[in-house]
């Protein structure tokens, strides 16, 4: 956790410059680096052991990098592993429905519990290179939908509670087809 930028450090503003293809022995061990760190902060031994927060996406600017990439790890609802490491990413599409967490979003960066709503597309497209540096086009929906655009506002320098609406928190947007992520699973 002693890796990881806290909110305040002006490297978490910054807008990301894109990653020269194909990657160099830097950047790839970069991601290795931040995939594993995912992977131990889900291991409830190692996570206890090194005091780690539990995520489940880190963009490189969380470590203090100022290029376009992020990692994202988690078990899916059918606990099959989901795992990326994405290279100058695009969001090319994204649905018109909107999902939020009704019990707000996390982040590595942020030591305080923020309370509100964050509307994020309920499904995007993404564009972008893998580790191998091969073009990935990729469909997202719910949960993983909402990580990619947590990760993504990372390295265009936005915080999720910078999407969160400041006169009411729990106030979602209006005339938008909006739901809480846990409706979508019924």
């Amino acid at each position: 956790m002693d890796d990881i930028v806290r909110e305040g450090d002006p490297v978490l503003r910054t807008v990301t410059e894109p990653v020269k293809l194909p990657l160099d022995n830097q950047d790839r061990e970069a991601l290795e680096c931040m995939l594993q760190f995912l992977k131990n902060s889900q291991d409830a031994e190692l996570s206890a052991k090194y005091k780690l927060r539990s995520g489940v996406g880190l963009s490189a600017n969380q470590i203090g990098l100022t290029q376009r990439m992020f990692v994202m790890y988690l078990k899916d609802e059918n606990g099959k592993t989901v795992e990326h490491a994405w290279v100058n990413p695009k969001i090319i599409s994204h649905s018109v429905a909107m999902v939020y967490l009704p019990e707000s979003e996390g982040c590595l960066s942020v030591d305080r519990p923020v309370h509100g709503f964050v509307p994020r597309y309920e499904s995007v497209k993404v564009k972008g290179y893998n580790l191998d540096g091969q073009e990935v086009v990729m469909k997202f929906k719910g949960y993983q939908a909402i990580i990619i655009q947590h990760e993504m506002d990372h390295l265009d320098g936005i915080m999720f509670y910078d999407r969160i609406n400041q006169e009411n928190p729990f106030k979602l947007p209006q005339g938008v087809e909006i739901r809480s992520l846990y409706d979508l699973k019924k």
